[in-house]
């Protein structure tokens, strides 16, 4: 393998569906089997796949299995996030995809970050005494063989959304604060999971270059932030943050910068475009890097009005892909 292609897609709560629903997923994957092709991945890396429960067998990616028949990726090893009892979460694993040998696989959810402690000042009543404020979403290290022999880890991730966390007795409905301190004070919450994951990010990053200071290391995914938003520089760890040039090997490239920034999408809110999905990447890994694409020639603003799932099938994000010559 002289090319290397390596990819991250949300694929929006990828499913089956009760019959009569719709879309239905016969209708998902019409549209977004083609866009796993496109790719050419060798490596995937995909948020929201939900999973499915068949015949009182333990609970497995089956809607993904269904999406990948066809491709290239078709058989290939899919590497997912696990619950405590070893199956497939119901809703949004993280799974990276890819005939190349899984080494060691991990996944982490406070396990570098201790949960927060936090008193909610607008809850009704208030808090007496503070609650534990944890991180929603794991994240999951992957270990592959290269054809060379040597490891790639691939980081999988999947933010907080900025979505205000629930206050109680602050809403109305699932789209009504009664207060707007409530609500800032959940988009505070929000803000304080997505930070509390970047730095378990960063963190696992470290470990892995304290382990071997030249390992290869590619964090991909739907981070929810745009690329200069403080999560994301952490996790990059830029010498112009740190001040320290001895940390300069530590720092993680963004793909996204060879793309003409016009086109740094990867989804639609209230008609602005915004880069959230991204791929960063050791040093070491730039002299084989040699592009990046971001699919996004049809991409659709589904905070819009009327932009129902019905009308909209495929996923409200963009892939991107980036390509390595290991030769």
């Amino acid at each position: 393998m002289a090319e290397l292609r390596i990819a991250t897609f949300n694929v929006e709560n990828l499913d089956e569906t009760p019959p009569g629903a719709r879309p239905s997923l016969a209708e998902r994957v019409l549209l977004m089997r083609p866009q796993i092709a496109r790719l050419r991945a060798d490596v995937l890396c995909l948020q929201e796949v939900n999973g499915q429960e068949r015949d009182r067998q333990p609970r497995g990616l089956h809607a993904l299995t269904e999406l990948l028949r066809g491709t290239a990726l078709e058989g290939a090893t899919m590497t997912s996030t696990r619950t405590q009892g070893g199956e497939v979460f119901d809703e949004r694993n993280l799974v990276v995809v890819s005939h190349l040998p899984v080494l060691a696989v991990e996944q982490l959810r406070n396990d570098l970050v201790a949960p927060l402690t936090y008193r909610r000042l607008t809850a009704v009543p208030p808090d007496a005494a503070a609650v534990v404020v944890g991180i929603e979403r794991p994240i999951l290290h992957v270990v592959l063989q290269l054809p060379d022999g040597t490891a790639l880890h691939v980081v999988d991730v999947h933010w907080k959304s900025k979505l205000a966390t629930d206050i109680p007795g602050q809403r109305v409905d699932s789209f009504t604060w009664r207060t707007a301190d409530g609500w800032a004070e959940g988009s505070f919450l929000s803000a304080m999971k997505r930070m509390a994951q970047a730095l378990e990010t960063r963190r696992l990053v470290d470990q892995v270059l304290d382990a071997d200071p030249g390992a290869r290391v590619v964090v991909a995914g739907d981070f929810n932030a745009g690329p200069d938003e403080v999560s994301v520089l952490a996790v990059r760890g830029n010498v112009e943050d740190t001040g320290n040039p001895e940390l300069v090997h530590r720092v993680l490239v963004p793909i996204e910068n060879t793309v003409p920034e016009s086109s740094r999408v990867t989804l639609y809110h209230q008609g602005r475009g915004q880069m959230l999905d991204h791929m960063l990447v050791t040093r070491n890994l730039l002299e084989h890097y040699r592009g990046s694409e971001i699919h996004n020639e049809v991409l659709h603003d589904e905070s819009a009005a009327f932009a129902v799932d019905r009308k909209y099938p495929e996923s409200d994000h963009a892939p991107v892909v980036a390509t390595f010559d290991l030769a």
